[in-house]
C-alpha cells in the first residue's frame, strides 16, 4: 500500500505534516518545568474541545479502550449493574469489557444500523425503582455502522426517569470532529483518543470526568493502578505525571489543539458534515444505501455502505488495497461482508474525499458492481461545489 495515498479508515486517521513534525521532538525531562509548560495547555485545550468548564481531564498512555477501562474501574465496583445498548461492534466491546470486570450488564439489544434507543433506556431506568443501575453506557458514534446517537436524548431519558445513574459516553470517533457538549449533555465520563479527530498516532486515551464522577471514585472498588484517576489528578495540577508520560503525543496534542482552534470548532464540524454529505451523495448515485437506518443517524466521520445482495464487501477493501494502495474499513461483526466503511474524519478535505470516492468507484467497477463509472464522483463534485460556494468556508487549517 502506498504511503502517498490518504487512508479512508475511521482511525487511525491521516497525520498532517504539521503534526508529523510536532511529534518529532527530542527527549526532555518529564519532571521539568519544560514539560509542565508543554502539558498545561493540552489539558485546558481538551476542556475546550469537550466543552466542559466543570470537569477534569486525564490523559493515559493507551488507546480508547484504555479510556473505557479507566472510566469503569474508577467509578464502579464488581457486582454493580450498568445499562447499555448493543447496536454495533464497539458498543458490544464495551459491554464485554464491563463483564470481564465483574459488572452486571443489563443489555438492550438493538438492530445494527440503529442508534442508542432513548425511549427504551427511559423504560429501563423508570423500572429501576431501587436504583440498582449505577451507570448508562452509550457510544456517541458507533464506528462499525456509521451511526450517531443522540446523547442529549439519553440525558433527557435519565432526567425523565429521575434516575441518578452516571452517564458514560464513548466519543472516540466523534470528539474533535463532531459537536460534543459534555456539560450541556450531562456526560459524567467522556472517552476519546489521539488517533482520530486529533489526527495523531494512537497512544493517548483522553477521559473527561464530571464532578459527579469524581465523587463516585470514593466508593468504587474495581481494582485499578495504572488507570487510577486519583494518581493523575494528584500529579497533573503540579504539571507532572505519576509515571512516564507519552511525551511525543502530548507535544502533538498541543499542536493539534492549536490547529482545531485556529480553524474554529464550528468550522471543523461544518467541514466534516460537508465531506460526509458528499460521500452520501456518491453512495446514492451508486444505488447503495447506508447501514445507518435514517438520515438523523448519519455519522459525520464514517459511512458504512451496504453492498448489493450477492456481493462480498470484504473484496472491495482487499481489492482497493492490493490494486490501488488505498485503505477502506472492513465490515465488523454482524455486518461483516455486508458493508465497507469510508472513514472521513480528522485531516480530510473535499479533494481528499474525492480521491477516496473515485477509488471506491474504480474498485466496484472492477468487481462488476452495477454502477455507472463516474456517477458517484460527479454527485460529490456537484455537492462540494455548491456547498462550498454557499458556506464560503476556506481550506481547513487541519489539512
Amino acid at each position: 500500500m502506498s504511503d502517498q495515498n490518504p487512508v479512508f479508515i475511521p482511525g487511525p486517521t491521516n497525520i498532517p505534516e504539521r503534526l508529523r513534525r510536532a511529534i518529532d521532538v527530542p527527549t526532555i525531562d518529564h519532571r521539568s518545568e519544560q514539560f509542565s509548560a508543554m502539558f498545561a495547555p493540552v489539558l485546558s485545550g481538551l476542556k475546550s474541545v469537550l466543552k466542559t468548564g466543570n470537569g477534569e481531564i486525564v490523559l493515559f498512555p493507551a488507546s480508547g479502550t484504555g479510556g473505557w477501562e479507566a472510566a469503569i474501574t474508577n467509578t464502579l465496583s464488581p457486582g454493580d449493574t450498568v445499562l447499555a445498548a448493543r447496536y454495533g461492534m464497539f458498543s458490544h466491546r464495551w459491554i464485554d469489557l464491563c463483564q470481564r470486570h465483574g459488572l452486571n450488564v443489563e443489555i438492550i439489544e438493538e438492530a445494527w444500523g440503529n442508534g442508542a434507543p432513548a425511549d427504551r433506556f427511559e423504560e429501563a431506568l423508570t423500572a429501576d425503582a431501587q436504583h440498582r443501575i449505577k451507570a448508562v453506557l452509550v457510544c456517541h458514534n458507533e464506528t462499525a455502522t456509521g451511526v450517531r446517537s443522540d446523547i442529549a436524548a439519553i440525558r433527557a431519558a435519565l432526567d425523565a426517569a429521575g434516575h441518578p445513574a452516571l452517564l458514560f459516553v464513548d466519543g472516540v470517533s466523534s470528539i474533535a470532529s463532531m459537536d460534543f457538549r459534555m456539560d450541556e449533555w450531562g456526560v459524567d465520563l467522556a472517552v476519546t483518543g489521539s488517533q482520530k479527530g486529533f489526527m495523531l498516532p494512537a497512544g493517548a486515551a483522553i477521559v473527561g470526568i464530571s464532578p459527579k464522577a469524581l465523587q463516585a471514585m470514593d466508593k468504587a472498588r474495581c481494582p485499578r493502578c495504572y488507570f487510577d484517576f486519583r494518581d493523575m489528578l494528584d500529579a497533573n495540577p503540579r504539571g507532572g505525571y505519576p509515571y512516564t508520560p507519552p511525551l511525543n503525543l502530548i507535544a502533538g496534542l498541543n499542536v493539534a489543539l492549536e490547529m482545531l482552534l485556529e480553524e474554529g470548532l464550528p468550522n471543523v464540524f461544518a467541514r466534516h458534515h460537508r465531506i460526509a454529505e458528499g460521500i452520501r451523495r456518491a453512495a446514492s448515485a451508486w444505488g447503495l444505501t447506508l447501514c445507518a437506518a435514517s438520515p438523523r443517524l448519519y455519522s459525520e466521520t464514517v459511512s458504512a455502505l451496504c453492498v448489493p445482495a450477492g456481493f462480498d464487501s470484504g473484496k472491495v477493501v482487499t481489492h482497493a488495497a492490493n490494486k490501488y494502495g488505498v485503505a477502506f474499513g472492513v465490515g465488523l461483526g454482524e455486518v461483516a461482508g455486508k458493508v465497507f466503511r469510508i472513514g472521513h474524519l480528522g485531516s480530510m478535505t473535499d479533494v481528499m474525499a474525492l480521491s477516496g470516492i473515485a477509488t471506491a468507484e474504480m474498485v466496484m467497477a472492477d468487481l462488476d458492481y452495477p454502477i455507472a463509472l463516474g456517477s458517484g464522483v460527479a454527485a460529490a463534485q456537484d455537492y462540494y461545489r455548491s456547498s462550498r460556494n454557499a458556506s464560503k468556508v476556506g481550506a481547513p487549517q487541519a489539512a
